[in-house]
């Protein structure tokens, strides 16, 4: 299997099915930190930092890749840390998109 940081985002308007548990937890496998909800809708992952501007880096850093890959994520963050949970909102469920970006925003940490 092609690895994440191998792949870009594909524009998803709907219409497509979203993953199977099967293929969202094979995902999971190369994402460290990642988990999927009960439903397998969505997955998500705390960050967290020494202090309030290693958060609002972070945040930045994760805007740069949404916009380049045209995905984004939903996410909640406090002076030291930032949870960020990704779905496809078309499909109402997980697609590859989901995953690619977590990828990238889990290369964003091993820089750091």
């Amino acid at each position: 299997m092609e690895r994440l940081l191998e792949k870009k985002c594909k524009p998803c308007e709907g219409g497509a099915e979203p993953l199977a548990a099967e293929r969202v937890r094979l995902y999971l496998g190369q994402l460290e930190n990642w988990q999927a909800d009960p439903q397998f809708k969505a997955i998500s992952c705390r960050f967290e930092f020494p202090g309030f501007y290693k958060t609002m880096s972070f945040i930045n850093a994760l805007a740069w890749i949404a916009n380049r890959q045209g995905h984004h994520p939903d996410f909640v963050a406090g002076y030291n840390y930032c949870d960020v949970t990704f779905t496809t909102h078309a499909i109402n469920g997980l697609s590859e998109n989901d995953f690619i970006c977590a990828a990238r925003v889990n290369a964003l940490m091993e820089n750091q």
